[in-house]
């Protein structure tokens, strides 16, 4: 009689901490599941805010072609900087048709734009010093200079003066305040060259 008491508490027992178990394993569950979830959020929240980041304010853009070397290079990742203002020397990313291209702002609105025939370059009748440009060119200029540039555009050019198509050109010409991206502001790769953007 003793031994089915004791062989009956001793299963009560296995029962009792057969359910302790099983609760503990139920509410390791529940608490990973919601730290799980919470995760989740917490990154689909960080996610989403710098897609916002990216494509509202600061655009990371891939760099293709040469136009702007040796400033930058085909291949490199910047990020530009969206504003409503830019001045003579910004780097600039800009729509043109379907394309995205990134040339330096050399003139305002309303400022006049003289090439000479060595390539240099003279806004408001004042020579541009340009240590940014490796090979000085008249290029694929078709306007007629001095130019003046019309109200709430901007005249860019490439830095690799020789090869840029640009405003020099009536096929681009002069670059609105809506069709620009931003301000190139800095570099992100290759890490060798990373950092702000340096005139």
């Amino acid at each position: 009689m003793r031994k089915k008491k004791d062989y009956s508490l001793l299963v009560r027992e296995l029962q009792l901490s057969d359910l302790e178990k099983e609760l503990k394993r139920e509410r390791y569950k529940r608490r990973y599941g919601s730290v799980f979830r919470s995760t989740v959020y917490a990154l689909v929240t960080v996610a989403a805010f710098a897609v916002l980041v990216a494509t509202l304010w600061m655009p990371v853009l891939q760099i293709y072609g040469s136009s702007m070397t040796p400033t930058l290079e085909e291949g490199q990742i910047v990020v530009s900087f969206k504003g409503a203002r830019f001045s003579q020397g910004d780097v600039i990313a800009f729509y043109y048709g379907n394309k995205l291209l990134v040339k330096r702002c050399i003139a305002c609105p309303g400022d006049w734009v003289d090439i000479g025939e060595d390539g240099s370059v003279f806004v408001n009748g004042e020579k541009l010093d340009e240590p940014y440009v490796s090979d000085p060119a008249f290029g694929d200029c078709n306007i007629e200079l001095p130019y003046q540039v019309p109200a709430e555009k901007y005249f860019v050019m490439g830095d690799h003066r020789s090869t840029s198509t640009d405003s020099r050109s009536t096929a681009v010409g002069c670059v609105a305040l809506e069709q620009i991206v931003g301000r190139i502001v800095f570099r992100v790769w290759p890490l060798e060259a990373f950092g702000d953007l340096k005139a």
